[in-house]
């Protein structure tokens, strides 16, 4: 956590020299605790976690042959956004809450997945090139979804939606591969283009002007996916599908 210095109340002439010098290591030390905190906060968005687990071959693999011979971090980071949004056909019709499979290395082995999935596998192949990372969690109203999906889960919210924060330039930005192009046609909205100098989190309005997503609750970044808070926010809006963790739930059939 950042600290803030507290004002300070000069009761001595400002140009006394041994003021200047409280003063100055004062601020000294706060900034000390700025780079270490900083220095933090950067080794544990490149580290491997459980769910973000960039140690594994496959991870690595995936990583490399995407931007073999690219050079910046952010064409990289521009590259592996447009892979991962358009390998895995978005589909939020089979949710599978073992650990285990939710593991960047085990959603690698298929061809679709949901938001948080698909967030997860780019924040681990970015992490492996060495470029920070982090999940970042909200509730979305979804205003032109499917009406398939929303009978299904009896509301257009879709809860605990997940992108992923990337670090390119001393600036951290958003960016969300959830939905791939071909999805996006058949919804009427274009696709989400990530070109690494701006946030990409998800399309406002349709191609025709209706609203089509947003934000109405905030849970904010994490180092890894908290998988406990997950859960527990799926059983709070979709109780009458998701009783317990660690199942496999299967609704129906992915459209690409």
């Amino acid at each position: 956590m950042l600290m803030h210095p507290s004002p300070i109340r000069l009761t001595t002439n400002p140009s006394d020299p041994h003021l200047t010098f409280c003063i100055a290591t004062r601020f000294s030390c706060l900034y000390c605790s700025y780079l270490r905190n900083k220095v933090y906060v950067m080794q544990s968005c490149l580290e491997p976690t459980y769910f973000l687990n960039h140690d594994h071959p496959d991870v690595q693999e995936f990583a490399e042959s995407h931007t073999c011979g690219l050079a910046t971090d952010k064409e990289k980071a521009v590259v592996l956004f447009k892979v991962v949004r358009d390998k895995f056909a978005y589909n939020p019709y089979d949710i599978n809450l073992e650990k285990q499979a939710m593991r960047a290395s085990e959603i690698l082995k298929r061809d679709h997945g949901y938001c948080n999935e698909k967030a997860i596998v780019l924040a681990a192949s970015l992490r492996h090139l060495r470029i920070p990372t982090r999940l970042y969690f909200g509730n979305v109203r979804n205003h032109i979804g499917t009406s398939r999906l929303e009978k299904l889960l009896q509301t257009d919210v879709l809860a605990f939606h997940g992108c992923v924060e990337i670090e390119l330039g001393e600036r951290w930005l958003k960016a969300t591969p959830a939905f791939n192009a071909g999805l996006c046609r058949r919804l009427g909205v274009a696709p989400l283009e990530f070109n690494g100098e701006e946030d990409c989190i998800f399309q406002q309005f349709s191609d025709d002007g209706r609203r089509f997503m947003e934000y109405i609750e905030i849970h904010g970044s994490f180092d890894d996916m908290p998988y406990d808070r997950f859960v527990q926010e799926l059983r709070k809006h979709y109780g009458h599908l998701v009783q317990t963790e660690g199942k496999h739930y299967r609704f129906n059939e992915v459209q690409a």
